[in-house]
């Protein structure tokens, strides 16, 4: 009976293994749950006699893991839903094989797994950085509502979660196939010190403040799927938003923030709506940050190789961008750095584009928006934010750096009414509170449906609205002064576990013949 056991049954564990990772996701909070997730998956990989097998187990629950955590990507294009949740499944298969590899041989135990969560680091750290990144489901992503545990990313960045999660699951795992109590005690070492770190970091509170910033929130509830918001013109929306504002507004306010896409058109900078929320501003003696489709005019010697062209021949692109106006100065403007795959911009676009030598291919017709590349920073009254645009927030590097730019406070602006009332829209916001602990800044976000809201920089909510309703506010923040040791390097704990990822590799190769594999019972 002892190989129709559950820790001998390989679908058992898989299945089990993603409904834990899935409750381990806000908005359920319970990301504990990884830890037994990941003890289970590496089961399977130690007891399946080949790769092929072990692939045949755990695809299958590392797909429904992915479905059940992000099935609201299907809410907004199914097709391109159905292939993100396949495909970042199968890429989670490879560091789970190079775990396998190492738990079949004879390296020591906490080596091992040592190197198992460099695997896994590895693997989260690299999707971050290509052009089919999806990172919303790194592992410490799971821990943004439990805020208490994790202050040490402020030295380590988020991937350090996901390094402690996975060192303690594999160490765990070794302890209940060997009975060690020198594992037990690793384990127990492990999963106590990151969490020891969090009070350490947390004794001195999050550092000095400093001046205020009073910022307006705009929670317009446009309609994503309608033109113009599902207003009767781009006028109607612009008064809409400015009525709101207006209303909202103190002589106090330094800047109102309106979310991604609040302006539902294509704008230059020169035009007749902007001139029109300028005019509002200089009533108000205030300052705007927005989000809108921006339609950016090259000259033929200025045009990159990829841009669209308009009928009289003149070159261009669209982004999805912000402007931040004020009363009387130029637009200053942001392009959109962290475009979603295929839904904003075709992957691989520029290397396909170059492979392609005869034009074989009508590349701008695929292109979908304008890349940004720039992380540029807003200077409002005198301090300086970036308006990180929707996607952009999920990528810890990208953020650090705006932060390095010289942002005092981080500002946010997105629409996530594309995938309704799901789990969605709290992710996003959840994983916002990330970013504030990590560069101890102030985070001001504005959602075109919900959730807005204001975090400080120990990752607490301090105001949240409602999803899908109409609401506005004002708030004081503060600039922070004082960098982390994570924005000053970035992710050094990524590129060190990189490093180790590619040493384990060559030692395990070099060391291949006294590694031999001894599989326990196999399936």
């Amino acid at each position: 009976m002892k190989n129709y056991s559950f820790w001998n049954h390989p679908w058992s564990l898989s299945i089990t293994a993603a409904i834990l990772l899935s409750l381990a996701f806000p908005p359920f909070d319970v990301a504990i749950l990884q830890i037994p997730a990941f003890i289970f998956l590496f089961r399977i990989a130690a007891i399946t006699v080949t790769t092929r097998r072990m692939i045949y187990f755990t695809y299958p629950g590392l797909v429904l893991w992915n479905l059940f955590t992000t099935y609201w990507l299907m809410m907004a294009d199914i097709t391109a839903g159905i292939a993100a949740i396949l495909a970042n499944a199968a890429l989670m298969l490879i560091p789970l094989w190079l775990a396998r590899k190492l738990f079949l041989s004879k390296m020591n135990p906490i080596l091992a797994s040592f190197f198992a969560a460099s695997f896994w680091v590895s693997y989260e750290f690299l999707h971050h950085n290509w052009d089919l990144a999806w990172p919303w489901l790194t592992l410490g992503n799971g821990w943004a509502n439990l805020t208490g545990a994790i202050q040490y990313i402020s030295v380590t960045g988020l991937l350090g979660v996901s390094f402690w999660i996975v060192f303690t699951s594999a160490l765990a795992y070794h302890y209940i196939v060997t009975n060690s109590k020198y594992l037990l005690y690793s384990t127990l070492l492990i999963f106590f010190a990151f969490p020891l770190l969090s009070v350490v970091a947390s004794i001195g509170g999050y550092g000095e403040q400093g001046d205020p910033i009073e910022v307006a929130i705009i929670q317009p509830n446009s309609d994503s799927y309608a033109d113009h918001g599902g207003m009767d013109s781009i006028d109607d929306l612009i008064d809409k938003l400015l009525r709101m504002s207006g209303e909202v507004q103190t002589e106090n306010t330094d800047v109102i923030i309106w979310p991604e896409n609040a302006v539902d058109t294509g704008l230059t900078l020169e035009n007749r709506q902007v001139r029109r929320m300028q005019d509002s501003l200089q009533a108000w003696n205030t300052e705007l940050i927005t989000g809108t489709g921006f339609i950016r005019y090259y000259d033929e010697e200025d045009a990159p190789a990829l841009h669209r062209t308009t009928g009289g021949g003149q070159p261009y692109n669209f982004f999805n961008a912000a402007f931040h106006l004020q009363p009387s100065a130029p637009v200053d403007v942001y392009e959109k750095g962290r475009l979603v795959p295929v839904v904003e911009r075709f992957p691989f676009l520029d290397f396909f584009h170059r492979l392609d030598v005869f034009n074989l291919v009508n590349w701008e017709s695929l292109m979908g928006y304008g890349l940004g590349r720039e992380a540029n920073v807003f200077d409002v009254n005198g301090a300086q934010t970036p308006a990180l645009i929707c996607y952009d927030s999920v990528f810890p590097g990208w953020v650090n750096q705006f932060v390095n730019n010289g942002a005092d406070f981080i500002t946010i602006i997105t629409n996530d009414g594309w995938w309704g009332d799901s789990a969605g829209h709290k992710q996003h916001f959840a994983y916002a509170r990330l970013r504030a602990i990590e560069h101890r800044k102030w985070v001001a976000r504005s959602a075109n449906n919900g959730i807005s809201g204001i975090i400080s920089p120990d990752g607490k909510v301090q105001l949240e609205t409602e999803y899908w309703t109409e609401d506005a506010f004002t708030f004081t923040i503060y600039t922070s002064p004082q960098t982390t040791f994570y924005t000053r390097y970035g992710n050094w704990f990524a590129y060190l576990l990189l490093i180790s990822t590619i040493g384990g590799l060559i030692y395990f190769v070099v060391k291949r013949k006294d590694l031999e594999p001894e599989s326990e019972e196999t399936l």
